[in-house]
């Protein structure tokens, strides 16, 4: 990559500091900047159900806004959820997500009650719950809740279509695993 000069005038900028090498010429100062910026990306996770994946095939994934109350949405900036035997269910051509358990912190106000286990509503478009409920009640579905996260400062649940797994199934694939961590660990003897 080339790298591009940025003048900067010095008696402006004297007190600060910039994320380059400074080059002096007469009264400026030049500073050479890669082409390259630094990424920085914060895991914008809360939770993930990975019993989900391990029992179920997912097939199809659907990102769902969720209905939360104030005092939801602090526990989740302290990650005090329980997402592992949460489900979603169509009722009334609307998603709702069940049994996920979102814990209160201990400064919660007094004067509002809080219900760790109260059912919480997906916002999903018309279509997309045309689709869900289409694959659902037709075809055998089943409505999988994979994981919770940030997404420009509002909480995101991914959902998938998703058909349970036999004992066998779940068997192959544990094995596969094994298999992938002994190569993993043979190559790195090496």
């Amino acid at each position: 990559m080339r790298d591009t000069a940025v003048v900067i005038n010095r008696e402006y900028h004297a007190g600060r500091q910039y994320n380059a090498r400074p080059r002096r010429r007469s009264r400026r100062l030049v500073f050479i900047m890669s082409g390259k910026k630094k990424k920085s990306t914060p895991d914008n996770s809360i939770a993930r159900n990975k019993k989900a994946r391990f029992e179920y095939h997912v097939e199809e994934h659907f990102e769902a806004g969720i209905a939360l109350e104030g005092w939801e949405v602090k526990s989740l900036r302290e990650g005090r959820i329980n997402f592992g035997e949460s489900y979603v269910l169509l009722k009334d051509g609307e998603a709702y997500l069940f049994g996920a358990t979102i814990q209160p912190l201990p400064s919660a106000s007094t004067h509002k009650r809080t219900d760790p286990l109260r059912t919480r509503k997906l916002l999903l478009h018309r279509r997309e719950l045309a689709t869900l409920i289409g694959a659902v009640e037709r075809k055998g579905y089943s409505l999988v809740p994979l994981s919770m996260y940030w997404k420009r400062g509002r909480v995101k649940v991914e959902i998938a279509l998703a058909k349970g797994k036999k004992q066998h199934d779940k068997r192959s694939t544990q094995r596969d695993r094994d298999w992938q961590r002994t190569q993993a660990r043979i190559l790195k003897s090496r």
